[in-house]
């Protein structure tokens, strides 16, 4: 248990320091543009900077996230072959498995990398706090008074972010009902966020030969799991910490929205979408768009511009021919070569 504490130590006290420096200069900003310092907005605000910065670095991750999860969805008809092949022998199926993943460059975890390098965060701001709420702890770059005012700030005036649905100050009093009202909205919202997040992927960017596959069931058990897996742990999470993972799926189904309308898997229904808004594109800028064929299975709309022509390069002429001043008749060098 030691040497899991000495792990865990190691990890969580630099990412005390990074979340505390970007909460705070946020927090800092906020104060010079007039917000109370003391108070729940501007608290409030700077966790929502906070989450931004945090997926706006993890944007590389997200694309890879993308990249691979299309590469996993376009090899399932290759994936059943070999269960097909290779059904009767589990090694080998897991040796041509994973060759063929490496060959597509791909990795059936890489959809949940963003996810298990965002928990060391969440984990970080929750402690932080949590730990500032119970004894004023100090973590990072936040020293005992800033952790006293992150403790004591509340948003609307009745809602402290670092109090949780089961109320850890007044648990049974009437006052904590607006406490109980804005972290069940806030637990909903994140619930229904993570939901609609791999809704969106399974409904819009999965070939229809790949929803019947394992990775496809592998999906469908994530689509139920992790909202509900939020929902039950989320009563226990500070307003504060609720906000931050709210925030953060919201940046991510806007994300993925964005990818998967203008960059579509091939064969899907996003795919099919974006064609017809290509035609109705060309058809309505035919001039914009001199390359695109109407009715053209597969055609992309593209804003070509014209190429210049290109250069016309001289025949080649034979010695005689540059002797005598005739021009070349474009033929084929004699294969001998003339001395």
């Amino acid at each position: 248990m030691g040497i899991l504490g000495d792990i865990g130590h190691f990890i969580m006290v630099p990412l005390y320091y990074i979340i505390s420096a970007v909460l705070l200069g946020w927090h800092e900003l906020l104060t010079l543009v007039g917000l109370d310092p003391d108070g729940g907005a501007s608290w409030a605000l700077s966790i929502i900077g906070l989450t931004l910065v945090i997926r706006a670095a993890l944007i590389p991750l997200f694309v890879k996230q993308i990249k691979s999860s299309r590469n996993m969805q376009l090899i399932q008809p290759k994936v059943r072959e070999l269960q097909k092949k290779y059904g009767h022998d589990r090694q080998k199926l897991a040796e041509e498995t994973m060759k063929l993943y490496k060959d597509a460059g791909t990795n059936p975890f890489a959809s949940c990398l963003p996810i298990l390098l965002q928990m060391p965060i969440f984990f970080a701001l929750f402690r932080l706090i949590d730990q500032a709420a119970k004894s004023g702890k100090a973590h990072g770059f936040l020293d005992s008074d800033g952790a006293k005012s992150f403790a004591n700030a509340e948003v609307f005036n009745k809602i402290p972010l670092a109090d949780t649905f089961w109320g850890s100050r007044t648990w049974g009093d009437a006052a904590n009902a607006p406490v109980m009202i804005v972290a069940a909205i806030l637990v909903l919202a994140m619930t229904a966020t993570t939901f609609t997040t791999q809704r969106q992927l399974m409904a819009k960017n999965m070939p229809a030969d790949a929803l019947s596959g394992p990775y496809a069931q592998q999906q469908k058990m994530l689509l139920y799991i992790l909202p509900v897996a939020f929902g039950l742990g989320g009563v226990a999470f500070p307003v504060g910490v609720l906000l931050y993972w709210t925030t953060s799926n919201l940046w991510t189904m806007g994300q993925q929205f964005y990818v998967i309308r203008n960059n579509p898997a091939p064969g899907t229904p996003a795919f099919k979408a974006k064609q017809d808004r290509d035609k109705a594109k060309a058809a309505k800028h035919p001039e914009k768009y001199p390359s695109y064929e109407p009715g053209a299975e597969g055609a992309e709309v593209e804003d070509t511009e014209r190429r210049p022509a290109q250069r016309q390069q001289p025949s080649r002429q034979t010695r005689a021919q540059r002797k005598s001043g005739k021009p070349g008749t474009g033929s084929k060098p004699n294969q001998g070569g003339s001395k």
